[in-house]
């Protein structure tokens, strides 16, 4: 990003000798937006991944992501061990629909992403799913891996 020197002009007659010279003053700004255009793409990718601080190992699918929305979503964990988190608030079974009721009356959204451990048992994410439903969340999105297994056999 160095000045560079531009040759003065000499009125069309050819002199013999030195040619007179100036330094270039112009900033090259491209390298800037450059590195700037790559910093924001890593953090639009890098901030999705911060949301939720409980470690799960999700089930991989072939399914693609949901669109993102203007409000935080709620999400619910369920650990290897059965243990049940809102947002990363763990929180007894028996308090559940009761707690989530009182998140509902404070949210716009009846969006609610379900994380559940790949080990957890089919009838505990269901019994979740039915908790979530009773306290008046329809809209349940299931969190998984992308890049896992397909039907048809292809990776």
């Amino acid at each position: 990003m160095g000045a560079g020197v531009i040759k003065g002009k000499q009125g069309g007659r050819r002199r013999r000798g030195r040619h007179q010279t100036q330094a270039m003053s112009e900033i090259n700004v491209t390298p800037f937006v450059d590195v700037m255009l790559v910093l924001l793409i890593i953090f639009m990718v890098a901030a999705p991944l911060s949301v939720v601080g409980i470690p799960i190992e999700s089930p991989e699918t072939a399914a693609t992501a949901l669109p993102s929305e203007e409000e935080e979503p709620l999400t619910i964990t369920v650990t290897e061990t059965g243990e049940v988190a809102i947002q990363t608030t763990p929180t007894p079974l028996d308090e559940l629909i009761p707690r989530l009721q009182a998140v509902a009356s404070e949210r716009s959204s009846r969006k609610v992403f379900l994380r559940a451990d790949g080990r957890v048992p089919y009838s505990q994410v269901a019994q979740i799913m039915g908790a979530l439903n009773a306290a008046g969340f329809r809209d349940i999105g299931l969190v998984t891996e992308s890049g896992g297994p397909t039907l048809d056999g292809a990776n």
